[in-house]
């Protein structure tokens, strides 16, 4: 049996992006996997969280859970903009 390759597109993984950037609270791959807009094979979903692991824009938490912490996060923002700037 080959092995065959599960490389995302970039459709793929903008979607894949896009769902954990706007998700209510931090996902599981299972979660994610369930919330995208079509059916994705979960190894290509892995091999794009792999991806955007290494590009430093998700990490994963004790949980297993996924964060984007990419600096374009809405979240991220209002926290920067609320705290306390020290010199």
């Amino acid at each position: 049996m080959s092995k065959t390759a599960h490389s995302p597109t970039l459709d793929t993984i903008k979607m894949i992006e896009n769902a954990i950037k706007n998700a209510s609270k931090y996902p599981s791959i299972n979660q994610l996997s369930r919330s995208l807009e079509r059916q994705v094979q979960h190894q290509t979903i892995k091999e794009t969280l792999n991806y955007l692991e290494e590009s430093n824009k998700i990490i994963f938490d004790k949980d297993g859970s996924i964060v984007w912490i990419f600096a374009d996060n809405l979240k991220l923002k209002k926290l920067l903009a609320s705290a306390t700037r020290f010199r």
